[in-house]
């Protein structure tokens, strides 16, 4: 991995980080669950566009860049299928959360979906570190 993919990558892995971190913090506080999903789907975007990155490849739209998940990571068997169940579920949420009308999110998918998407980042950043021992 060339250098300026490494550091976009971190980046990305950061910013991933730093929604999961977000996403707690705003179940500790009460907050609703629709910015808690958001929060968690970014972990889970962040996280699959540092994948790409190291295929160079991307895209403006988060519909591709789940569809590209899937096709390079999941089917290829780099990450067990249960991650791409997660991105679905949780991008399904979000949509609902985020644009239409009284788009509850239910307590249970919240606690059912947060360490889900933990396990998803810490997947993914495990996915790096043994790419870099090869």
């Amino acid at each position: 991995m060339n250098d300026e993919i490494h550091h976009l990558v971190k980046y990305r892995l950061e910013q991933a980080e730093d929604c999961l971190k977000e996403a707690s913090l705003l179940k500790k506080e009460g907050m609703s669950n629709r910015a808690i999903l958001n929060r968690l789907y970014y972990a889970l975007f962040y996280s699959i566009i540092a994948l790409l990155q190291t295929k160079q490849m991307g895209t403006s739209k988060h519909a591709g860049a789940i569809s590209m998940f899937d096709k390079e990571f999941i089917k290829t068997n780099a990450f067990d299928k249960s991650m791409s169940k997660t991105l679905h579920r949780v991008f399904e949420l979000r949509q609902k959360g985020d644009y239409m009308e009284y788009g509850a999110i239910p307590d249970q998918d919240v606690e059912d979906l947060l360490p889900k998407v933990a396990d998803f980042v810490i997947s993914v950043k495990r996915y790096f570190s043994m790419e870099t021992m090869k």
